[in-house]
């Protein structure tokens, strides 16, 4: 998608929040490695700037989704330790060795399978054992297939087993229940190794944000950007930083009489005379159509989306008139005003990640704070 740098619309990433988060983090687990997830392009902020404020903050690696996310690092000079978080191709064992990645292995098959592929004698593949302990998701089922995963691993001279982890479904929820049945039965599943690797992690943000737990390692995400894991169950431990805003500018303003419509379908009609402003934003930027009869701010002030959002355009309405040029705040904050991400994700009824995430890569991304010459 190309990048839209010939208009007002853009995303603002001040990376000193990103540091200042991930020094917080730091700060309370001084005794584990910070891991920066920067999985889906740094939930939509752009994964190398974040990666490399990380970086400057004290994080010690990097957590991908993908293989490709990983070579992205890895192409812009980041040599330091990458997780890749789910399942590649048994094939790409050996692009992954080559670039000194790490992988997750969820079966025995997989191991197997990749085995045929690491011919090349100078290459090593490390490894990261997934335990699935109630996340219903990717990892083995069994101490036993564990166990054994670890007997062909250590059979193999191109394989090194590096790490044991497993995620946690109710980390970010007040009821801890499932949580302490999921915590124990990694605790089980570590008893039974015949030895611990390098790496035992099983903290995301809510993790260690709100619980203790056995690891070494914190694969910091959301929490690194700002945001509450948990939306508004929980209070955050330590004060967040949001890192992102989302602004743009009024492109034209006109006044319409009574009963006219707005945007497709006609699903606004102005009650009386009213000022009507364009702003160049639309669903085709990640500001979806169900944002209509929320709001932005201009001037400080709350002005609603009437109309339904176009794929490029929305339109607000204005308490006055207010002359094209002016900044509109879609996140972030505009006079004594706020709009946050949890703000937006409420309205639609998700998570602050998915708002992020959704941002297109239409809108340019702007870096601001001392992060932004590393």
């Amino acid at each position: 998608m190309t990048i839209s740098y010939h208009r007002p619309t853009k995303a603002v990433i001040d990376l000193n929040a990103i540091q200042q988060n991930v020094e917080q983090e730091k700060r309370r687990h001084d005794d584990k490695e910070i891991f920066a997830v920067v999985k889906a392009d740094g939930y939509g902020h752009g994964a190398v700037p974040i990666a490399k404020a990380a970086l400057a903050a004290g994080a010690k690696g990097f957590c991908t989704a993908t293989l490709d996310e990983a070579l992205e690092l890895r192409h812009n000079g980041l040599t330091q330790p990458i997780l890749i978080l789910g399942i590649i191709a048994a094939a790409d064992a050996p692009l992954a060795a080559a670039y000194n990645l790490s992988v997750p292995v969820v079966e025995i098959s997989w191991l197997k399978e990749a085995a045929n592929y690491l011919t090349d004698t100078s290459l090593m593949l490390r490894i990261h054992i997934k335990a699935d302990t109630g996340m219903g998701r990717i990892g083995f089922l069994s101490t036993t297939e564990i166990n054994q995963a670890v007997e062909i691993i250590e059979d193999k001279e191109y394989f090194y087993w590096e790490g044991i982890f497993t995620h946690f479904s109710t980390a970010d929820q007040a009821d801890v229940q499932y949580f302490q049945a999921q915590s124990q039965c990694f605790n089980d599943i570590l008893q039974a190794l015949p030895y611990k690797p390098k790496y035992i992690h099983t903290a995301n943000s809510a993790t260690a944000m709100w619980h203790e737990d056995v690891g070494n390692m914190v694969r910091l995400g959301v929490a690194m950007y700002g945001l509450n894991p948990s939306g508004t169950a929980l209070e955050p431990t330590y004060p967040l930083q949001p890192a992102l805003s989302l602004v743009s500018e009024i492109a034209q303003t006109k006044k319409l009489p009574k009963g006219y419509g707005i945007g497709y379908g006609k699903t606004y009609e102005t009650k009386e005379e009213e000022w009507i402003a364009t702003i160049p934003i639309g669903y085709a930027d990640g500001y979806t159509r169900d944002m209509q009869g929320f709001h932005v701010l201009i001037n400080g002030e709350s002005c609603e989306v009437v109309g339904r959002v176009c794929m490029d355009q929305i339109m607000v309405r204005l308490p006055r008139e207010i002359v094209a040029g002016t900044k509109v705040t879609l996140v972030g904050k505009n006079g004594t005003k706020e709009i946050t991400l949890q703000d937006i994700a409420a309205y639609k009824g998700t998570n602050n990640y998915e708002v992020a995430c959704l941002i297109s890569g239409r809108v340019p991304r702007e870096y601001v704070g001392k992060g932004r010459c590393l």
